[in-house]
């Protein structure tokens, strides 16, 4: 997985806490992190849907609903693509031991294992939103780190 996830989900954990758009320089600056690598992921967090970009003198990036309704799979799915993180090569057909194409009519105990694993994944990470990581920081910080984004949002 890419380092887009990460900063992907902070930016919406950042943005939940917004009361307006949020400009791309300022997440990069509240991130210390460069305003281009930030762009990009925001551009495929804004072609999912799940936040917008507006123009104008007080233009940036928003949250396109309630963050109770964002989960970090549709995160990861934005940032990632949806395709799975294990890909059969199907490498029993092939070796002086290859089992022939018509004897693979499932996949193999590799393959169940790995779907398996991946979909306990995402279930996991659908199980938790936006609003849930930003609770969970609250709690870890004694409600103090959510206050303190707040008032740094603000005194733009």
């Amino acid at each position: 997985m890419s380092g887009g996830v990460e900063w992907a989900v902070h930016c919406c954990v950042v943005l939940s806490q917004a009361d307006r758009p949020v400009p791309t320089a300022r997440l990069a600056e509240f991130h210390g992190v460069s305003r281009t690598y930030l762009a990009k992921n925001l551009q495929q967090l804004s072609r999912a849907g799940l936040v917008r970009a507006t123009e104008g003198r007080v233009g940036g990036y928003e949250l396109t609903r309630g963050s109770g309704e964002i989960t970090v799979l549709q995160i990861v799915m934005a940032i990632e693509g949806e395709d799975p993180a294990f890909q059969c090569t199907e490498v029993r057909q092939r070796g002086p031991l290859a089992v022939p194409e018509e004897a693979c009519l499932r996949p193999c105990g590799i393959a169940r294992v790995m779907a398996a694993a991946e979909d306990a994944w995402r279930d996991s990470l659908a199980s938790v939103t936006i609003a849930d990581l930003a609770k969970r920081l609250d709690v870890e910080t004694a409600g103090s780190a959510l206050e303190s984004m707040r008032g740094w949002l603000g005194g733009r």
